[in-house]
């Protein structure tokens, strides 16, 4: 199955939009493939505002995200995969959602468990 994550961040953008608020992502820059201007980053994550009046070309799809904003009067592109946005949350009100960076880390596979032996058995439960 795809990522769930790009949907999540375009129906919370969607809901803080249609509440009247301003939509801010919080992207983590030390996550591979991150393309954002790091100098103007807190902590590793460059927090944007991602209204309609702040950015232009703002997309989100499973490959990730992308727009273009300024930064300090200078036109910047931004892109980063979708495993990078760590929050997108209303400035006025402070809600929306917090995600785990996803820095590209295999995560070990469970052991399988062992097939049973012997035959199948039933249990009356009363």
């Amino acid at each position: 199955m795809t990522s769930l994550r790009p949907y999540l961040i375009r129906a919370l953008v969607d809901w803080i939009i249609d509440n009247g608020h301003t939509p801010h992502m919080v992207i983590d820059c030390g996550v591979p493939g991150v393309e954002a201007p790091s100098e103007h980053a807190r902590d590793g994550k460059l927090t944007l505002n991602i209204s309609a009046g702040a950015v232009r070309n703002f997309a989100v799809d499973d490959a990730g995200v992308r727009l273009d904003c300024r930064f300090r009067g200078q036109s910047r592109r931004i892109g980063a995969p979708v495993g990078a946005v760590v929050g997108v949350y209303a400035k006025e009100t402070g809600m929306g959602m917090g995600f785990e960076a996803d820095h590209g880390d295999p995560k070990p596979a469970p052991a399988p468990k062992p097939p049973p032996s012997g035959r199948p058995t039933l249990k009356l439960v009363k």
